[in-house]
């Protein structure tokens, strides 16, 4: 009788169309079940082997590698077999990487690889196979009642896999296992073939059944009440224990027995913690470091004639600072075998730089190599910042080291492609990720499952908060109002449960944003691939951190947009140098000291500057007044919750102003030798690397170990930290630095230490920033209008930017189809001009087609020559009447509502004159046909042109912003009377403040107690703000918050710690109509005597009448030859003072006759 059993199938939540197991539960529950080993078998893919792997022999399990895959059925294709295989040893492993990563890259049907019979057949060797019972082709044989036919299939795979082919077996209480069962024992006696039971487990526990269902559901997008669904799985499905396994299969014990068996034959060792680097091809007669130190001294050479002068009476000795460095660090580098690694990383950017995609300065610790800097990879000099090479490669610790570089967006595909041409296609991938169920889709997904309504789900997720890394655990413990509902509603508490179950599994693939892998050899040598599914853009099936534990070597390729925009802004400046005769811009050789530059920089003009750019940075860049990049390096390590909370922030701008004297670190206890160290921060402790410099100075540490004391302040351990305190107390005695002060250094330097940022990081960032910012100093017009075209999709960012080129004194001219590209361009007048991709509605295709047109004939005589020269398929009426309303037609007609009125005719015209065209139809001198008559506008001459306000709101909605004024505009010098303050002057204050501005979006949120409140967005264009009405303002003064209607608002203002700007919290909300009653002393109307015939007075009457009641008193200035009188009119002719009466009086008597009068 066997006494033990193997589970070999499993899937876990990495099948992604199945399963709910994970991994480390799966492990544990087989260690409490004290089984020897188990096998995972995922559908289709080997995603979860690295983790599964690490986690098995951890605990001691053996792991058994394999996997379910689909096989061709060629009699119905969409009906694939079942087989499942397991390898029995490297070749095996090796065999099935293969077999899956060709079934994505070469067999997808319907978006599931398929395994065709040959590519098996070629890699036989190493593997055992399952038979896939009922679903497999011998078990769907042997139900058809086709015993030959199985008979047939069963001697295939026998003679494939000798010795290696079970028939499985099930007992799940699924339809057809029993029956299957019984022949599949029948056929195995009658061919001498082994069987095996497997219980074809998908979730640990029998509870977990219906949780598991829902999994599939979602994945299948249908209910689980749907008559139409297949029920493919049952409550069976569990991780059974041997002995319900061993009763279960009380009259097959072979079938027991050969479990065990399976696992004992199946042995893979995975290598991890390796690296296998990938082979740069260096010339004949040199080896790898022999020319990796000749390039890094090559390239020391060549930075040094720029930054050294040959005459500097030092030069020698400078010189040799940096040779000592550059040999320290190839030593180091050279002992750990990275030489290829650098290389790799030289040869790419190389390309790069001279392919014409703009590569960043360097980013992350990797800025701190001068190797990395004498390669070209990183653009900063490590010893003119103090940046250490043992933060990035740390001799004392053994990893990976790992350049992060940025690429222009445009141009990092063109790079991985060089790169897959450089090594081999079959040796490049990026890399996958897993999107798993978060807590706020979770509820909504289980919701829609179980069938709950949409309502009830909204609700659900909408009490979840939203914020990065939410769990259910976490919103339940801190939202009263969620535990609540839950308490109360019962139907919740079913989606809350079950969500609970799945929350965090894993539900799709994708792939990682940067991340690339080299080989040595092919991929598939080490990690399965994974692909879309027209079998393009293949991943590795292991994600970032499972493909390094597997051996390769990953380069982040990541693109900036920020480089993007200096790349644009430079097509735009050097075409401008070259017609005046200068030499083309090279952003790398800008001068870094640059008087304009940081005169702008200290006025915070800092909109559109990288990393610069919000109220807060703005804020500490007022206090600071930086002049200098060292500066500015400290800025953005500075800009940090930490900092900011812990009085750093204010320490180092006391010191930096003379406020407070400058100590090294304390002003109680101080060692002048830190004095070099932390200089540059005022004697602040700032920057990882002076922590690092500290423990070297004081204490002796070698860099490398300075680097692990570092790390383990980071991570707060009290037994780690005692024992680096002692040795650090010990290192300062040898340097004769008494006890007590180093104890209360390192007490400081701990405190710090978390905060502490990496300077390299900060120092290549802030050169970046340094770019934007010299740019936006010397080329303002040709960078703005970069920024404009990087955001022109986002209409939010558009305003601002926007605005900051009327505060900039830049000319912003209307799209015009004559005119305009794509994006935003400079004229020759320094204009701005708008990108014609602003326009929504609007998309590539038409615009390309007016471009295309426009190249082909010159610019457009008038709108019907546009429509007959566009291609009238793309440019439809509705991207005509885009055009006219944003203004990009301007030029071709009398006034936008004509033009408006004559597109039918114009796109008519448009089609005669082309199937004229087409038919030849030519008139005697050789022209084709023209059929429109001298202007052909006459007809729609009588067509009002449109109010401003009409004018306005057309510009706003196809350019999401009002260019040619504001509807503010016409307010603004009145509100001011009441409402003094503009918004951009507002500052926090206890007391309540009055703003006017118009309501530019609204959205309502309900609070805990299930009121409704609102946030509206007010712009009186000097800026914006988000102001907070609670729930009873709120219901007062609903029907004034309309979009596009200007408002006036009394409340309070205070920081918002959030998004670093400003809030405000209204209480009081009027119309302007209000507001004039409220705060003006009365209507003034003018006449003079001659303006009395035709029965004005009966007419003024007549436009009162609709607008008396409640409101302001009005009063006549009456003026004749003879005499001028005040007329006080009556109280009963007080009227209600709002735009359409104005606007009638004026038209009635004449616009200065009629004015609102106040204090």
């Amino acid at each position: 009788m066997p006494n033990n059993f193997v589970h070999l199938r499993v899937h876990s939540e990495y099948s992604l169309v199945d399963g709910l197991v994970r991994i480390k539960p799966l492990i544990k529950r087989v260690s409490e079940l004290d089984m020897p080993a188990v096998g995972l078998t995922e559908q289709s893919n080997m995603c979860s082997l690295v983790r599964f792997y690490k986690a098995a022999m951890g605990a001691g399990v053996k792991p058994v590698i394999g996997a379910d895959i689909w096989v061709t059925n060629e009699e119905e294709p969409e009906k694939p077999f079942r087989l499942t295989l397991f390898a029995r040893d490297q070749t095996g492993y090796r065999h099935l990487t293969e077999i899956i990563s060709v079934g994505y890259t070469e067999g997808q049907l319907f978006g599931v690889p398929i395994i065709r019979k040959e590519w098996l057949e070629s890699r036989r060797e190493g593997l055992i196979a399952l038979s896939g019972a009922k679903m497999g082709d011998v078990g769907r044989a042997l139900l058809a009642g086709k015993d030959d036919l199985a008979r047939e299939r069963a001697e295939y795979w026998k003679a494939l896999y000798p010795d290696a082919y079970y028939l499985e077996l099930h007992r799940t209480g699924r339809a057809g296992d029993e029956d299957c069962l019984h022949l599949s024992v029948a056929l195995a006696q009658a061919l001498d073939l082994p069987v095996v039971a497997t219980n074809d487990v998908h979730f640990i526990n029998e509870e977990d059944f219906e949780a598991h269902e829902a999994r599939v559901c979602i994945g299948e997008s249908r209910a689980l009440d749907d008559p139409r669904r297949d029920r493919r799985f049952s409550d069976q499905q569990y991780l059974r224990s041997a002995d319900e396994m061993i009763a279960l299969f009380e009259d097959i014990p072979e079938a027991i027995e050969n479990t065990v068996e399976i696992a004992r034959r199946c042995t893979v060792k995975v290598r991890m913690g390796e690296y296998f680097l990938p082979n740069y091809p260096v010339p004949e007669g040199l080896t790898m470091d022999q020319f990796f130190r000749k390039a890094s001294e090559e390239g020391l050479e060549f930075r040094l004639s720029k930054i050294l002068s040959k005459d500097d009476p030092e030069y020698d000795s400078k010189r040799q600072v940096y040779y000592d460095r550059l040999n320290f660090e190839l030593d180091i580098i050279i002992q750990m075998g990275f030489p290829g690694y650098f290389l790799i990383v030289m040869d790419f950017i190389k390309w790069a730089k001279n392919n014409g995609v703009p590569v960043g300065p360097g980013r992350g610790s990797g800025a701190g190599s001068l190797v990395a800097y004498v390669l070209l990879i990183t653009d900063l000099d490590p010893l003119e910042y103090d940046l250490l090479f043992e933060r990035f490669l740390n001799p004392e610790r053994v990893s990976m080291p790992d350049f992060d570089v940025d690429f222009c967006m445009e141009g990092r595909d063109r790079v991985i492609a060089y790169v897959a041409e450089k090594y081999g296609r079959e040796a490049v991938s990026q890399i996958i990720t897993f999107g798993t169920m978060a807590a706020k889709a979770v509820v909504r997904d289980v919701a829609r499952v179980q069938g709950k309504s949409y309502g009830l789900a909204d609700k659900l997720s909408k009490m979840i908060p939203f914020e990065v890394g939410m769990t259910l655990e976490k919103a339940i413990e801190q939202e009263e109002p969620l535990r609540d509902f839950l308490n109360q509603d019962e139907e919740a508490q079913e989606i809350w449960e079950m969500a609970l179950k799945l929350e965090g599994v894993c539900r799709n693939a994708g792939k990682h944003a940067g991340g690339v892998v080299i080989a040595p050899t092919r991929i598939t040598d080490f990690a399965p691939l994974y692909c879309d599914d027209e079998g393009g853009s293949p991943v590795t099936q292991f994600d970032k951190g499972d493909v390094e534990e597997a051996g390769l070597v990953k380069f982040d390729f990541l693109g900036l947009r920020t480089l993007t925009i200096i790349n644009w802004a430079l097509e735009m400046i050097n075409p401008r140098r070259e017609k005046r005769g200068e030499a083309p811009l090279d952003i790398n050789e800008i001068p870094l000291v640059d008087a304009r530059s940081f005169e702008m920089l200290k006025k915070a003009e800092t909109t559109a500057v990288f990393q610069l750019e919000s109220r807060g940075m703005k804020d500490l860049i007022r206090r600071l007044q930086p002049d200098s990049l060292e500066d500015m390096i400290a800025l953005v390590a500075l800009f940090r919750p930490g900092p900011l909370q812990s009085g750093m922030v204010d320490d180092f701008i006391d010191r930096k102003h003379g406020r407070q004297p400058v100590s090294y670190p304390h002003v109680d206890f101080q060692y002048e030798g830190l004095k070099p160290v932390l200089e540059p921060t005022y004697g602040i402790i700032l920057y990882q690397e002076q922590v690092m410099q500290i423990a070297q100075v004081m204490a002796g540490y070698t860099l490398g170990g300075a680097d692990m004391l570092r790390r383990a302040m980071g991570k707060k351990k009290p037994e780690e930290m005692a024992k680096q305190k002692q040795s650090f107390v010990d290192g300062c005695k040898n340097n004769n630095i008494s006890e007590a002060l180093a104890d209360n250094i390192f007490d400081l330097v701990e405190k710090f230490a978390g905060y502490g940022f990496n300077k390299s990081h900060s120092a290549a960032y802030a050169l970046v920033s340094y770019q934007t910012l010299w740019l936006k100093a010397h080329y303002t017009p040709e960078f703005m209008a970069a920024v404009l075209t990087a955001d022109m999709q986002n209409t939010d960012k558009v305003v601002t930017l926007v605005e900051e080129c009327r505060n900039l004194k830049l000319d912003l001219v209307l799209p015009d189809v004559s005119m305009s590209e794509y994006t935003f361009t400079v004229n020759d007048e320094g204009q701005i001009v708008y990108g014609l991709g602003a326009i929504k509605g609007l998309g590539e295709g038409p615009i390309q087609s007016i471009v295309d047109a426009r190249a082909k004939g010159g610019p457009f005589r008038d709108m019907f020559d546009f429509c007959q020269r566009v291609d009238l398929k793309k440019v439809n009426k509705r991207a005509i009447e885009a055009i006219i309303r944003a203004g990009a037609m301007d030029k071709l007609g009398p006034g936008r509502a004509r033009m408006m009125a004559s597109i039918e005719k114009a796109v008519q015209q448009a089609g005669q004159h082309s199937r004229n065209e087409s038919a030849g139809m030519v008139d005697m001198f050789g022209e084709t046909l023209d059929t429109s008559e001298t202007d052909p506008f006459q007809e729609v001459m009588h067509v009002r042109e449109w109010t401003e306000k009409a004018r306005l709101k057309g510009e706003k909605d196809t350019l999401g912003l009002y260019l040619t004024g504001h509807p503010f505009d016409e307010y603004e010098k009145e509100v001011r009377r009441f409402a003094r303050q503009s918004i951009a002057d507002l500052k926090p204050g206890r007391g309540s403040q009055r703003i006017a501005g118009l309501v530019v979006a609204m959205r309502t949120m309900k609070n805990k107690r299930g009121q409704t409140m609102a946030f509206i967005t007010l712009d009186d264009r000097t800026a914006r703000i988000e102001a907070t009405l609670f729930s009873e303002t709120f219901n007062d003064n609903r029907d004034l918050l309309q979009s596009d209607e200007v408002i006036v608002v009394d409340g309070t203002v205070s920081h918002d710690d959030y998004s670093g700007s400003i809030k405000l919290r209204v209480s009081d909300v009027m119309d302007v109509a209000t507001a004039r009653q409220r705060y003006s002393r009365g209507l003034k109307v003018s006449l003079r005597s001659e303006q009395l015939g035709n029965g004005l007075l009966d007419k003024i009457g007549q436009t009162l009448q609709p607008y008396r009641g409640e409101g302001c008193p009005i009063w006549v200035d009456y003026l004749s030859d003879e005499a001028k009188t005040r007329i006080q009119l009556g109280e009963s002719w007080r009227v209600q003072p709002n735009d359409d009466l104005l606007l009638n009086l004026r038209h009635l008597i004449g616009d200065q006759s009629v004015e609102i009068v106040y204090d």
